[in-house]
């Protein structure tokens, strides 16, 4: 049995150890935020926090969450409040959108490590997550954003 805490919620799996932490929080909890993107940890549009770091939760087996506190897009902030949220929303950062939730969580993490991130603090770390649509300019304007106090 693996016990773990999902978006603040006592959680326990008693399947396969090595089912991706995607498909557990896709398939079993429903929390289709988090997306299915490339399944080799290229895309980033599976990305969650596993103990508040940035996750490809596409290849991460559930084994690995035994014990942790694993946050998804829906557990960011239910009401869509988070600065991170809120400046996508300004800024509409979003096209297609497919990506954002990935992206969302993993400029979320980079914030809380770095609250101050330079262009290439932002560049590094978001090159994890791809964006088919280009919106690049405007995921960093949007961290900027954040960390200059412009969304709160």
């Amino acid at each position: 049995m693996i016990a773990l805490k999902v978006n603040g919620e006592d959680r326990q799996f008693d399947g396969d150890p090595e089912m991706p932490l995607l498909w557990y929080l896709r398939d079993e909890l429903g929390l289709t935020g988090t997306k299915f993107g490339c399944g080799v940890a290229q895309c980033g549009a599976c990305t969650v926090h596993l103990d508040g770091e940035a996750t490809f939760s596409c290849v991460t087996p559930i084994s690995l969450a035994e014990g942790a506190e694993v946050t998804t897009i829906e557990g960011l902030s239910p009401d869509g409040s988070h600065p991170v949220q809120q400046a996508w929303r300004d800024l509409n950062v979003a096209q297609c959108g497919y990506c954002q939730s990935g992206q969302i969580m993993r400029a979320a993490a980079l914030l809380e490590e770095v609250p101050q991130p330079s262009d290439e603090d932002i560049d590094t770390v978001m090159s994890q997550n791809l964006c088919r649509c280009g919106t690049y300019p405007r995921i960093r304007a949007a961290i900027k954003r954040v960390a200059e106090g412009g969304a709160e």
